[in-house]
């Protein structure tokens, strides 16, 4: 293993240029130590996933499990990302984890660290197809299901209240343009609405997986129009900012008599407004990926082979059965 040269690189960084102000780990401990070095580059903290998915990454890629987490966070820039990785290709770690800004421009520094022998596991999104042979495995959601079960639900929500053949006037405000998430959860709804004559996407913007940005853009649309069926946000921090601009306009968030919004991530908070009946569906997307990470690399040190596709276990919640007990026993 690589251990060595890896501590002494990741402490000279921090010493010397303190890496642009990441928070760069070096456990404790002798260099002789049995640790598996693991280099990770987290695209950012712009949302309670992210936070969440960050902590869980590091809760068990920690020590006590036998690694040493060399964490760097992007700060949502893939120049910052392309560095840190070039960066841990440097300091020779054993395997390189990282969430990818967008599916595109990442051929180059993968195929440094694959030249350098380092196995590059993808967590959270995709890169794109041509450079699948440069990465070992991902880890995470299924971006398009989670887009059709929210498709399917507004469908067939639609059906019960007897609205099937009505106009429907649909907000959609999309995540990070090119990331793995936006175009999962666009594609879905953009193919209902090709099969349905009377649905229409009344506006289309990006709200940036941000509160602040989905308030903006949700703020600017309603100066336009308030003949709003459904908002249809790609993650709760979307969601919130969406709905807190309808209030402050006067809407009503709820699907009995009001705009009907979707989301996606199933936070606490975002469960919470779905308790409320703010939200009408939110569909989970696990940030709880550590133990899948950990589970591929074991197998890996073992020499067993392991699958490229890695989904993680998700669910859904219903407005109309999701309940306080359900919220209060989740883990994030």
């Amino acid at each position: 293993m690589r251990k060595l040269l890896a501590v002494i690189l990741c402490v000279a960084a921090v010493f010397l240029c303190g890496c642009s102000g990441e928070d760069t780990h070096a456990l404790p401990g002798s260099a002789e130590d049995n640790l598996i070095v693991v280099g990770f580059s987290q695209v950012g903290a712009e949302s309670e996933w992210r936070v969440t998915n960050t902590e869980n990454i590091k809760s068990v890629l920690s020590e006590e499990n036998g690694y040493m987490l060399i964490f760097d966070d992007a700060r949502q820039e893939q120049e910052n990302q392309i560095r840190a990785i070039r960066m841990f290709i440097q300091q020779d770690v054993d395997y390189i984890v990282f969430s990818p800004k967008v599916e595109t421009g990442w051929n180059a520094i993968l195929l440094e660290a694959k030249e350098a022998g380092i196995p590059v596991i993808v967590i959270d999104r995709y890169i794109e197809r041509q450079d699948e042979d440069l990465y070992t495995a991902y880890v995470g959601s299924d971006f398009y299901k989670e887009g059709e079960l929210a498709v399917k639900w507004l469908e067939d929500f639609l059906e019960e209240q007897g609205r099937a053949n009505e106009p429907i006037r649909i907000v959609h405000i999309q995540g990070t343009i090119g990331s793995t998430p936006q175009l999962g959860r666009t594609v879905p709804l953009e193919n209902a609405v090709k099969r349905h004559p009377n649905w229409v996407i009344a506006a289309q913007e990006c709200g940036d997986f941000t509160k602040a940005k989905s308030y903006e853009v949700m703020s600017s649309i309603l100066k336009r129009t308030t003949d709003i069926d459904v908002v249809y946000c790609e993650n709760d921090g979307e969601a919130l900012g969406a709905i807190a601009a309808l209030e402050e306009a006067g809407l009503k968030c709820n699907p009995e008599d009001g705009v009907i919004v979707i989301s996606f991530d199933a936070t606490r908070l975002g469960l919470e407004y779905t308790l409320a009946g703010k939200i009408a569906l939110n569909v989970e997307c696990n940030p709880l990926q550590g133990p899948y990470v950990d589970k591929v690399i074991k197998k890996l040190e073992r020499g067993e082979p392991v699958d490229r596709i890695n989904y993680v276990d998700e669910t859904y919640f219903d407005y109309r059965t999701i309940t306080r007990e359900m919220i209060d026993s989740r883990g994030y």
